[in-house]
């Protein structure tokens, strides 16, 4: 389907709006069917506490650490916090 059709169809006049609804569409749905899922490995340091992402990274599925809370040499996920920590921290957050 050409971006005229699509055009024609939702009744929009202006092609750089259509465009810029069609880019965010493919974002979407791409976020959502997670066809293009890589890993990305990052050694953790002492007393480190933030780390860079890639860029191109749109979600973060989870996060593993070796040896948490077991001792069998094992990658446990680490659990997401859904509330803020009621602890703050050196840096402030």
């Amino acid at each position: 389907m050409k971006v005229q059709e699509i055009m024609e169809r939702a009744g929009i006049d202006s092609t750089g709006r259509a465009i810029a609804y069609i880019k965010d569409a493919l974002e979407e749905i791409n976020m959502i069917s997670e066809t293009h899922i890589r890993t990305t490995r990052l050694d953790l340091n002492k007393d480190q506490r933030f780390y860079s992402i890639p860029n191109e990274s749109i979600k973060l599925l989870e996060v593993r650490a070796k040896n948490h809370n077991n001792n069998d040499n094992r990658y446990q996920v680490l659990p997401r916090m859904v509330h803020k920590p009621e602890i703050t921290d050196a840096d402030g957050e």
